[in-house]
């Protein structure tokens, strides 16, 4: 057993990742682009990744996901798929937050990463963004919260630093603090399980599991349900 499945399922992408323990080396990855792929693809896209490199899901050591925030649906089916592997192999389950993931994805990726700060920003609706702030070496300087974007948010920040923004809800952002030229936006960044899997492996060696038994995902914010109104007879 040498191996660190990753799922990441906290956005319309479904994400998957296979690193070895003992060095970290990414040995496979694949993803779905397809909205409400997650149920039907996570299984299939997990068993085709571990036998293309050549294993088994005996060699699993342990299985990571990605711990939210992020879509409700999609982080149920991430955590339920994690929670029967590690059920089923006895094996340790590793709980990353999508937030940090992401910092970590740019940062990691970033030249000169030392100059800038990292606020990752998840789309919740409106004009309200799941966000956090993190340094180049993943240091937590603002831990994850529900902010509602206007003109004056984070300005404390971007008046000292560079803040790089990314993220399903960056955009709405942007249109607000255009002229900063502090704030610097990325297009195109998705949460992604390699980088799930990179934090994973340094949790693995320090043994921060979760129970799971017991596991939830980290909504953030409460769900909502609505019943449907009765249609007039």
């Amino acid at each position: 057993m040498n191996l660190l499945l990753s799922l990441e399922t906290s956005s319309p992408i479904c994400s998957i990742a296979l690193h070895k323990v003992e060095d970290g080396r990414l040995l496979g990855q694949a993803e779905l682009r397809l909205e409400k792929s997650h149920s039907t693809h996570l299984t299939v896209l997990i068993e085709q990744l571990v036998a293309n490199t050549g294993h088994t899901l005996r060699d699993l050591a342990a299985v990571a996901v990605s711990d939210g925030p992020g879509s409700y649906t999609g982080l149920r089916i991430g955590a339920a798929a994690a929670k029967g592997l590690c059920f089923a192999l006895d094996i340790p389950l590793v709980a990353v937050g999508t937030l940090p993931a992401l910092a970590h994805q740019i940062a990691t990726r970033t030249p000169r990463a030392d100059t800038y700060r990292y606020a990752p920003m998840l789309d919740a609706r409106r004009q309200e963004v799941y966000t956090a702030l993190y340094r180049a070496d993943g240091h937590e300087l603002a831990a994850p919260a529900p902010l509602i974007l206007t003109s004056e948010a984070l300005a404390e920040q971007l008046a000292h630093h560079s803040v790089l923004f990314f993220g399903s809800g960056a955009a709405k952002f942007q249109s607000l603090v255009s002229d900063d030229p502090n704030a610097v936006f990325l297009d195109d960044v998705q949460p992604s399980a390699v980088s799930v899997g990179e934090l994973a492996l340094g949790a693995y060696q320090r043994q921060e599991f979760q129970d799971v038994a017991y596991y939830e995902p980290f909504y953030l914010k409460e769900v909502y349900t609505t019943t449907p109104k009765k249609q007039p007879l």
